[in-house]
């Protein structure tokens, strides 16, 4: 993973665009932005212009990445893919971008956040490229596969934005700015859906083109503007021996399993989510198009929102209510699904997904706590206990990303099968019923079981009765 390389006597940074003996674009030589003085004199500046472009990037990363959850709309029956293989489509898409996520992550220290940024930005041309050439009636169900796989690169996006932002600010900055860098991208889901939404109100749903043309100058925009605004850091480093030590470590594991739960579900229903009111509810792509987005619109604006009531509540207290609300939003959709009320169904789905945004925010947060946690643990204090849960936090987050967005083609799946079974999705939320009930148990015995009543604070111990202490994880 990345993160800052101990720099002895950093002074001021040179401003934005001094290069150095690195080849390849704009290097900064010097940051740092726990000094204070230099954030307020020009690091905060920086920051916010790398930021601002990183979104964009992002953004557009997140709509190609979830691009046939809005094709299979367009994909009649002239097509000859039924909703087994619709689903099949969409899962292959969400595997790809999922394992990319792991070789983006150490791609900012190899080549710079700024030219990793460009190049990740223009190789969303040739997913949308393909999809151009293939998307009509006749071609063959294998070419479809294979450019599926392509948009998967949007997916490794996400990983390398978050590794690069977290770099240029500083601690007190990172909630804020990791937060608003992954709400920006996570938005580019809905903001596709609504895009192809408009396209089949106007042009009919048989134009998948004409969604592609709009967003070929927008991949060029992105790419362009990074490499023109956008910088990259000398001291950012990868520290493998941090990621060995991240994979040794089961909170990684753990968290990786609580994150399928939450943006796990999110990427896997907003792929799904239009697919299942077409085949079970009998919508044509219109209706269903006018209803897909709003459920990862809510879902991306309210993650910051779960970030917030993490750092108030404590990020396992608010994971845990939010798998319980999860569970029963679940059972709801699972009455409703099988009396076929669609009303109810909506509520229970949409509930789904703003609860998987308040999740993602709250896991998000947990994760740099319990490494800080574990540092007092250890017995370190004050900034050795700071630069360790960077350290090790800095390296679990690619993987517990990548892992978790492999939940998206865990649900694909279970609906997949669901529907070759059954003809409903009612299989595949019972199954989601029970994986929600094991993300509750989980949160609980790991992270709050001992810790009391009260808000035990980062790092701490809990009272447990004159019992061996168990650590504090609540305030994380």
């Amino acid at each position: 993973m990345t993160g800052p390389a101990p720099q002895a006597g950093a002074g001021p940074a040179p401003a934005a665009g001094a290069r150095t003996r690195r080849p390849g674009g704009r290097w900064i030589q010097d940051w740092d932005p726990e000094d204070e003085r230099f954030w307020a004199e020009k690091g905060e500046r920086i920051a916010r212009r790398n930021l601002a472009f990183s979104i964009l990037s992002e953004h557009i990363g997140f709509s190609i990445w979830t691009l046939w959850s809005v094709l299979v709309l367009f994909m009649g029956p002239e097509y000859g893919i039924d909703a087994a293989g619709k689903f099949f489509l969409v899962s292959v898409a969400t595997l790809v971008g999922a394992i990319v996520r792991v070789p983006y992550t150490f791609a900012v220290a190899r080549f710079g956040g700024r030219n990793w940024t460009v190049v990740s930005a223009a190789m969303l041309l040739l997913p949308t490229a393909a999809a151009w050439i293939v998307m009509e009636p006749g071609t063959s169900y294998t070419t479809f596969l294979l450019v599926a796989v392509l948009t998967g690169v949007g997916g490794g996006n996400f990983a390398s934005s978050m590794t690069n932002i977290n770099s240029f600010f500083p601690l007190r900055k990172k909630g804020w700015a990791l937060g608003l860098n992954a709400g920006g991208g996570n938005i580019g889901v809905p903001v596709i859906q609504l895009a192809g939404l408009l396209v089949i109100a106007t042009a009919g749903d048989g134009s998948p083109r004409v969604l592609l043309a709009v967003y070929a100058p927008l991949i060029v925009l992105a790419a362009v503007l990074a490499w023109r605004h956008m910088d990259n850091l000398e001291t950012v480093t990868n520290d493998t021996g941090a990621a060995r030590e991240s994979v040794r470590d089961g909170h990684t594991w753990i968290m990786s399993f609580l994150y399928i739960g939450t943006f796990g579900s999110f990427i896997g229903y907003s792929f799904a989510f239009g697919l299942v009111l077409q085949n079970q509810f009998d919508r044509t792509p219109l209706q269903a198009a006018s209803i897909t987005f709003l459920g990862p619109l809510l879902g991306s604006l309210i993650r910051p929102v779960g970030g917030a009531l993490a750092d108030r509540f404590g990020g396992a207290r608010i994971t845990l209510y939010t798998f319980c609300g999860m569970a029963a939003a679940t059972g709801v959709v699972i009455l409703a699904s099988g009396s076929e009320s669609l009303p109810v169904f909506l509520v229970g789905f949409i509930a789904l997904f703003v609860l998987t945004g308040l999740g993602n925010g709250s896991t998000y947060k947990m994760i740099p706590g319990i490494y800080h946690a574990k540092a007092h643990a250890l017995g370190l204090t004050g900034e050795a206990a700071a630069a360790y849960g960077r350290r090790l936090s800095g390296a679990a987050i690619g993987l517990i990303g990548a892992v978790g967005a492999l939940g998206g083609l865990g649900i694909n799946l279970a609906f997949r099968q669901s529907f070759l079974s059954t003809g409903t999705g009612t299989a595949a939320f019972v199954s989601f019923l029970a994986f929600y009930v094991a993300c509750c148990v989980v949160t609980w015995v790991v992270y709050l079981r001992g810790t009391g009543t009260g808000r035990p604070q980062d790092g701490g111990t809990a009272d447990t009765g004159g019992q061996r202490a168990q650590p504090a994880y609540a305030g994380v």
